[in-house]
């Protein structure tokens, strides 16, 4: 058996910017970038095609949103302003660490989650307290380039962890994303129905089951 956690609503109470568009704008400003007058209908535009399960990276959009405007910007530049204006204080939810330790006594453990800000994912870990030590592997779709429900990132996540993907018990609090698991054969655990203090009791169970 191996786990992989969601991160944000599951393992952590993120605070995400009210006005994306507006902290994104701040943040190219303070580092020298033109901003267009219509950013915000701009921000709100989809400039780049991307496939059904595929992850846009907001440093991507944000890039091509200022290019269609006339103004490009230097990626470092873009990237740097797209993860300033979503590091942002995160809490751990209560019982996180409990539930992440009984899934590392039952095997391999991951994090799985969506996120489009690279490198937030691994930060928002540390900055909660958690932090990244505690896994065997951190998959995040910024990274890998498929958005959970897609069944790549799950197949990712179980080969990362070195188990086949109906091994993978994932838990998350969305069940239609992180339900997707469930497309390759692995269970999914929603904490929205099993609290995390109550997930080593399950594995207990998941094991007893497996044995002969």
């Amino acid at each position: 058996m191996a786990v992989s956690f969601d991160l944000f609503g599951t393992l952590v109470s993120p605070d995400p910017p009210a006005d994306p568009a507006s902290a994104i704008a701040a943040e190219l400003t303070a580092r020298g970038v033109s901003v267009p007058d219509d950013w915000g209908a701009s921000y709100a535009h989809p400039h780049l095609e991307i496939a059904d399960g595929h992850e846009l990276a907001l440093t991507d959009h944000v890039a091509a949103a200022l290019a269609s405007a006339g103004d490009p910007a230097e990626r470092s530049a873009v990237e740097a302003a797209v993860f300033a204006a979503f590091d942002r204080p995160v809490e751990m939810r209560a019982g996180a660490l409990e539930a992440v330790d009984a899934a590392r006594a039952a095997g391999p453990v991951a994090i799985c989650s969506n996120c489009s800000v690279s490198g937030l994912v691994e930060h928002s870990l540390e900055r909660a307290g958690i932090g990244t030590e505690r896994f065997d592997a951190v998959v995040s779709s910024v990274d890998c380039g498929w958005r959970k429900p897609a069944p790549e990132i799950f197949l990712e996540t179980a080969s990362a962890l070195g188990v086949e993907p109906a091994a993978l018990l994932h838990v998350g609090d969305d069940p239609q994303a992180d339900g997707g698991v469930e497309r390759v054969g692995g269970t999914a655990v929603s904490v929205t129905e099993t609290p995390l203090s109550e997930l080593g009791a399950v594995l207990e169970t998941s094991r007893a089951g497996d044995e002969p």
